[in-house]
């Protein structure tokens, strides 16, 4: 394990914030993982986890051991005729394991295309996408427990799934590392394409109901996600900033009579209400201030145009926040961790 010191954060964070990190390493296996968290408590100074970096807006210099994760490899652990488990390490690129997945014929994730991150953030975040949550194909997982430096298995009932969440962002913070996630995907696709624009752009591809597989979706998804959401690599930014936030029916009915044009969907918590809609509502599509802003087309995206600044983004989410919930008594919370 190579310890580096003072290193920019920039290439680590899809916003490319140009934050400091006090040390910096990459881990490729678990003993390596292991290294890096003794070697925290020996310097006695915090550590800070990456994966992919999507996930995060840096405000300051980090004065901690950053640890990038970099565990690799895609296995299959077990098969049988209507199922495959395949064991990924949390290092492995997200999309790049959904193309593998879908080149192989495993069924499951192809809704999930084109989400920035790492495997390993998958179930912390719980992501989801197009009607589909990981919860649904996760089987396991294995994470190094800071405290006892043991690797510990967790399946779905231990990790506590809910909307954007797990026990890894609550009651187990900073307690555990991922290391291997194992998905359980499906030789038999049930598609999922009624959930946003994916019937439409499937029919605009010419993709009729019997040519339609995992691949079509997959593709349907990206183009979606490409027409709406700045890459990454061009703009900075952390896709969606914002939860969709659910509120009682009695409320939902009430904005109704003042936004007769408010969607709402169903849950059994009450209503869900696209935190987009409620952006552009209030007029923040689109603005800019300096080098950050909302994006163009995508209200829940914010944006880091060149040079920004985390404090600045995270000023301006917290004027959004502050507008959401004098217009419509909502308090929109933010998918993006804040450092």
């Amino acid at each position: 394990m190579k310890i580096q010191e003072n290193i920019s954060l920039k290439p680590y964070n899809t916003f490319q914030i140009d934050k400091k990190a006090r040390f910096f390493t990459k881990v490729k296996s678990k003993e390596e993982l292991v290294e890096a968290i003794e070697f925290s408590k020996t310097m006695n100074i915090p550590l800070l986890f990456l994966g992919g970096g999507s996930n995060i807006l840096i405000t300051k210099d980090v004065f901690a051991l950053v640890v990038k994760i970099d565990i690799n490899g895609i296995e299959v652990t077990k098969e049988n005729d209507d199922h495959v488990w395949v064991r990924v390490g949390a290092g492995e690129i997200w999309h790049e394991f959904v193309l593998k997945a879908i080149q192989n014929q495993w069924a499951g994730i192809e809704n999930l295309s084109l989400i920035p991150g790492t495997v390993g953030a998958s179930p912390m975040q719980n992501i989801g996408a197009y009607g589909v949550e990981i919860k649904e194909v996760f089987d396991h997982l294995e994470a190094i427990n800071r405290g006892t430096l043991k690797s510990e298995l967790f399946d779905s009932q231990k990790c506590n799934f809910g909307y954007r969440e797990s026990i890894f962002k609550n009651k187990e913070k900073d307690n555990y590392v991922i290391t291997h996630v194992t998905f359980k995907l499906s030789k038999k696709p049930k598609f999922n394409i009624s959930y946003g624009a994916i019937n439409e752009t499937l029919k605009e591809m010419g993709i009729s109901d019997d040519q339609l597989n995992i691949k079509a979706i997959s593709d349907a998804v990206i183009s979606i996600r490409e027409s709406k959401l700045p890459n990454p690599k061009e703009i900075g930014n952390a896709g969606s900033f914002f939860k969709n936030p659910t509120i009682s029916s009695e409320q939902f009915e009430e904005l109704k009579k003042q936004y007769p044009d408010i969607p709402g969907y169903s849950q059994e918590t009450g209503i869900k209400v696209p935190a987009a809609w409620l952006i552009e509502k209030s007029g923040w599509k689109g603005k800019t201030f300096g080098p950050i802003g909302v994006h163009k087309r995508q209200p829940l995206v914010l944006v880091n145009y060149g040079n920004g600044d985390g404090e600045t983004i995270k000023a301006l989410a917290e004027r959004i926040q502050k507008d959401i919930k004098e217009k419509f008594n909502i308090l929109l919370s933010p998918e993006v961790n804040f450092i």
